[in-house]
């Protein structure tokens, strides 16, 4: 059984705090940057969670087969998963206000683990719900961020 998500944000967290026991409180440029990723990443998930809820689709991770509408607008339209790139943009931000370069470990166990266990799984639920709509998503839309392909709403 994979570990929830949030659990594992929540888990690569508290590693980056462990890592940084006994660090000052971080100056005003680097709370700034951070509170700017973190705000950007926060919006970035919720928008996408708001539009799985408009669109009347499941948030469940762990039974992708129960989605509804494959979602490909709005965050969906820059990444096929925007609420796991939050999540790691939240783990960045922390990383940012601890002020250590070693608490971007976390950040990389958390999405290599959501990378490989949890989005591959969903990825083929996907695949089986809706064919090649969903291939056709996946060739434009990348997986996390990048390419810069924007594709148009349903």
């Amino acid at each position: 059984m994979r570990p929830p998500p949030p659990l594992l944000a929540i888990a690569a967290a508290l590693t980056q705090s462990a890592l940084t026991k006994g660090t000052h409180r971080p100056r005003a440029a680097r709370a700034t940057g951070a509170f700017a990723i973190a705000a950007a990443s926060g919006l970035l998930a919720g928008s996408a969670a708001v539009q799985f809820r408009r669109r009347g689709t499941t948030l469940e991770p762990f039974n992708p087969a129960l989605a509804s509408v494959l979602v490909t607008n709005g965050a969906n339209s820059v990444s096929r998963n925007p609420m796991y790139v939050g999540l790691a943009g939240l783990l960045v931000a922390n990383s940012v206000r601890l002020g250590s370069w070693k608490t971007l470990l976390p950040v990389a166990a958390f999405t290599l683990a959501i990378d490989r266990l949890q989005i591959a799984a969903e990825e083929s639920a996907l695949l089986s719900r809706f064919g090649a709509d969903y291939e056709a998503y996946c060739a434009v839309v990348p997986r996390w961020l990048g390419r810069g392909s924007v594709i148009p709403p349903r």
